[in-house]
């Protein structure tokens, strides 16, 4: 009886190990990062040894660049849900949907500017230099003392992870793209597409007379490697003013069945007030705003704000993207063009205005002074230490020459997710 039973078992087992092996044999569907070593439509061999094959390298997917955060794409509701005390009407809201998309964790800080600062000055020319250098008059005020801030904010070790200000888009623009070039240096460097390199030549915008010339001469692959090698990142670019409104909403937190949300959000977090509702800091600041008439953070000892003028990175919570101050501390320029009728002129997926399409600046007087909206007006958003709390909610918009800077304006990264459906990965 034994006997047979021991007979039943080990052909049980001999035919599991069967199925395993067959169902290991079974052939697996290509997929973007395993295409296989044949075609798919035409039987023809990838890499033939002939060389006449076509090249499709296996490779293994990059990791995300660095303090990038990933942003689950989705559709929302964008526009502005506080009551349009300015009267501007200029962010009604409709559905659109965002295709996935990363984004960096912070702003970008001084020490983070001055890296790119010091770069650039040994390696570009002299006239590039100055004009990526930050207006640090911005701080100055003929009624106001805070001359010292002029000469000490973007240097100073004290302030090295404070936002960099007094950057205009046009320079965050060159910052994104020298930071492209940058980091896929480092990541080939250390080996995630194989060696190393010249890392001066690598970080190098070259001599170059203009930003434009910088722009064509680091948007070139620093290390010969190709788009289709897959190991090069795609490049860092100032967000979209639809990707930053969705981002800085975070809805992904108020789901609770299907595709129903709990409720809406008027500012990053839950709830329509500005203060921490539970907890050991209950009634903290949720960011740093200006309160009220000439008051900046409330009274010493329970300055519960935390900052009267700007604030470290990472002082207020997170929203539920793990993104922090999209709300307060400064206000963050996005890639588009400022237009008031950008609610009704708008493609309902990946919105961006990129210039005065359907809405020429021709149609604003601004030769006469009438208007101030031209091709080279750019978006900015989430509010500032300045600033009263109207301007923290994502809907709210403003605008300000792409040339121009101010001591509540910084910026923060984006970059497209490849090989993303634009759902969960």
């Amino acid at each position: 009886m034994n006997y047979m039973r021991n007979v039943g078992i080990r052909s049980l087992a001999l035919i599991v190990m069967v199925l395993v092996v067959a169902s290991s044999c079974k052939k697996k569907d290509p997929t973007s990062l395993k295409p296989g070593k044949t075609s798919s439509k035409t039987g023809l061999d990838y890499n033939g040894e002939d060389g006449e094959g076509f090249v499709v390298k296996q490779y293994k997917a990059l990791p995300a660049g660095p303090d990038l955060v990933f942003i689950e794409g989705g559709r929302f509701t964008m526009g502005s849900l506080e009551e349009d005390v300015m009267g501007t009407r200029d962010n009604l809201e409709r559905t659109v949907s965002i295709q996935s998309f990363y984004m960096d964790e912070t702003e970008v800080a001084n020490v983070h500017y001055l890296e790119y600062l010091n770069f650039i000055q040994r390696d570009s020319s002299e006239e590039f230099y100055r004009r990526a250098l930050p207006d640090t008059t911005v701080w100055y005020n003929d009624l106001s003392f805070n001359d010292s801030y002029v000469t000490m904010y973007l240097r100073h070790p004290g302030f090295r992870l404070y936002p960099a200000v007094g950057v205009s888009w046009a320079q965050a623009t060159d910052y994104c793209t020298w930071r492209s070039n940058a980091v896929n240096q480092s990541m080939f460097a250390k080996g995630t597409a194989g060696g190393a390199t010249n890392k001066k030549k690598m970080l190098s915008f070259g001599k170059k007379k203009d930003a434009a010339q910088a722009e064509v001469a680091s948007a070139s692959a620093p290390t010969n490697l190709s788009v289709e090698s897959g190991y090069v990142l795609p490049p860092y670019r100032l967000p979209t003013e639809a990707e930053w409104e969705y981002a800085a909403k975070g809805m992904i937190g108020t789901q609770y069945a299907d595709e129903n949300q709990a409720n809406s959000r008027i500012y990053p977090w839950d709830g329509s007030t500005l203060r921490q509702p539970r907890g050991k800091k209950q009634g903290n600041m949720l960011a740093n705003f200006k309160r009220g008439k000439g008051d900046y953070a409330g009274i010493a000892g329970r300055a519960n704000d935390g900052a009267i003028m700007t604030q470290e990175l990472r002082g207020y919570p997170a929203n539920d993207y793990g993104l922090y101050d999209m709300a307060g501390n400064v206000n963050e320029w996005v890639q588009d063009v400022y237009r008031p009728l950008s609610y009704m002129d708008f493609n309902d997926l990946n919105s961006f205005r990129r210039d005065g399409y359907q809405d020429e600046a021709k149609n604003y007087d601004s030769k006469n002074n009438n208007s101030l909206i031209t091709n080279e007006v750019r978006v900015y958003k989430g509010g500032s230490w300045a600033d009263v709390a109207y301007w923290m909610s994502p809907g709210t918009r403003r605008f300000m020459e792409q040339d121009s800077s101010s001591a509540m304006v910084g910026f923060r990264c984006a970059m497209i997710a490849t090989g993303s459906s634009g759902m969960a990965r």
